[in-house]
Parts: C-alpha cells; structure tokens; sequence
C-alpha cells in the first residue's frame, strides 16, 4: 500500500506532501530508549527505500517525499538524536543510494514525551515539557509539537495547551541563545554523545540484519520484545527511585505528592457518539446504489495487483473507512505473524 501510494506520487508529480511518516514515537511512548527508538525508525526507513527501489521508482524521485517522526524525552541521547539521524540517513543515501544532496536531507518532527509526564505534581510536567523542546530546538528539528501538562491524565484544556503552545513561543522569540543556528556544535559532550549514539545505532542495524532484516526480525518479535524489556527496566528503576522523578519518586511534598483527579474527564458525549454513527449511516444510505460497485472495483482491483491508491482516491468518495477495509481484508486476509 505505502508503495501504491508513492508511485502515485511520482505518477502525478505530488512534491510538497510527505507520503509517509516514518515514526519512533509510538515506540518511545511504549517504552523503548532514545537509541532504539532511532535505530528502529531508521531501519524502517532504509526498508521503505529498499522496498521502493524494487518497484522501479527511483532514489531521488521519492526520498524527499519522506519525512520522520520522534519523541524527545529527558535524557542526554534525546539531545543528539536528531543530528545523528542526519548524519546516518546522509551518509547512506549518498554512499550505498548515490541520492542527491535533496534526498540526503532527513527532515524530522519532534514530539515531547508524553510518557514524561506524570499525574503528580502535575504542574512540572510543564518543565519537563520545555527541557525536551529545548533538545529539540537546538538539535535544529523541522518542526516541534510541545504536550499539555495535563494529557498525563485527560484530554487537554484551553488553558493547558495555550501554555503548551507558550513554550515554544517564549523559546523562539524571547530566548537568546535560540536565534543561532547549532548554538551547542563543537561543545564536547555533544560532539562525544554524537559519535556515541550514531555507534549504538549501528550495532542495533547489526541485530536487526542478523535477524533478516526488519520484516525477518518483526516476525520473531525481537522489536517488541525489545521494547517491553526497555520498559520493564525503565519500569524497575522509577520504582526503585534509582532513576529519581522529582514529585513523583523523590523530593514528594508535604501530602506525598498524590496523584491529581481531574474535576472532569473530556470525553465524547453519547449525543456526539450518536451523531457520528448516525452520519455514517447516512453516507451507506446516499450511496446505497454505488456503494457495492466500488465495493467490487476495490475488490478486483487489489486481486489484479493495480495501484490501490488511485483506487482509493475514487473509492473513498462512495465508502466508507470501514467498507474499504473490510473490501481489502476479504482480498488479502487480515495479518498474522508466523509465530
């Protein structure tokens, strides 16, 4: 599918729009460390190009259609991670790929960590918020999505996201040292940690290849099995207070630093949840005599191997997200690993 999707890309000449997101951050938030997450993405990435290739498209026609997407937590690997993607993603695009200089340039988004934040003394979630996105910025990322304090434990509010959107505002335009380009290039333990980490994620690209590659290692689970071990381990130390989280393991206030009840839980209401199936229904109603039509297109379509992308675009006109899945899944069969 990725694959229709590209080809249709270059088909139609598509520039200004990333056709993927190759994303760390689902992996960061269920528990893998900074030098996973990035070794992970990378090695996804690397796929889709190997992938692409196969199919005939050609290096420059779809590398700078790519685009990334990383959490940033706390800890120092977090404050490098950006510059050693780029280094890693150049330095193989140029060398084994001969890419030009467009698509050697990785472009990526950071998120900070939601899984940094806590349900006690929920007000320093904020803190840790700023800390992750001044790792950001001076890492020189593309674009930087800052959390609400409050996303630890309900949907954000007004005034929490207006003092997430805050952190970035006071850093870009108040903070000095944020209008230089790389203020910290050239300090040691940036330059060490760089080398450090670019290192980890070559031994990483080693057992993942080891294990056939990242299709061959997902089927005996070693990506998952990884990160629930990470997570485990991240786990233990907060419980222990080996790894210290102020308000939350160590430096507790006076009442034990209690977990924060919200005074309401922003959830959809029924009427909401009624009024979305009830639209759902209408859509199958209005297009009750073209429905199972592009049903059948969909359907042979997939059989015959044709670009479902373009399928999709006319499909998706008539049916709905449910519809086309179920379509699919009656051609191909829903995934299951072989173990």
């Amino acid at each position: 599918m990725m694959g229709d999707v590209q080809e249709s890309f270059i088909k139609n000449s598509v520039k200004n729009f990333y056709s993927v997101s190759i994303s760390g951050y689902h992996m960061a938030e269920a528990g893998a460390n900074p030098i996973t997450q990035l070794a992970f993405t990378l090695a996804n990435g690397f796929t889709f190009v190997e992938y692409y290739l196969s199919r005939g498209m050609k290096i420059d026609d779809f590398c700078p259609n790519f685009s990334f997407f990383f959490s940033n937590g706390i800890d120092p690997e977090y404050s490098v991670l950006g510059r050693v993607a780029r280094r890693i993603w150049a330095k193989a695009i140029r060398h084994k790929y001969h890419g030009n200089e467009r698509s050697q340039m990785l472009k990526y988004h950071i998120q900070t960590s939601g899984r940094s934040l806590h349900a006690q003394e929920i007000q320093f979630n904020d803190i840790r918020t700023t800390l992750q996105a001044l790792y950001a910025i001076y890492d020189n990322c593309n674009s930087l999505h800052t959390n609400a304090y409050d996303e630890a434990i309900t949907t954000p509010t007004e005034e929490s996201v207006r003092r997430a959107v805050a952190i970035q505002l006071i850093i870009n335009r108040e903070l000095g040292l944020a209008k230089n380009e790389n203020p910290l290039q050239g300090s040691f333990i940036i330059e060490e940690l760089t080398d450090l980490v670019e290192e980890s994620v070559y031994n990483e690209f080693k057992r993942i290849s080891d294990r056939g590659g990242v299709l061959g290692a997902m089927e005996t689970m070693y990506q998952r099995n990884k990160i629930q071990d990470e997570s485990l381990y991240y786990e233990h130390l907060k419980h222990t207070g080996e790894y210290p989280i102020i308000g939350v393991n160590t430096f507790l206030d006076s009442k034990g630093s209690p977990t924060t009840i919200p005074a309401e839980v922003i959830r959809s209401t029924d009427l909401e949840k009624k009024s979305q199936i009830e639209e759902i229904q209408r859509l199958h109603n209005f297009h009750s005599e073209k429905s199972q039509e592009m049903v059948n297109i969909l359907e042979s379509s997939a059989t015959r191997g044709e670009n479902l992308f373009d399928i999709l675009l006319e499909t998706s006109k008539y049916l709905s997200l449910g519809q086309m899945t179920h379509a699919l899944y009656g051609v191909g069969g829903q995934y299951r690993r072989n173990t």
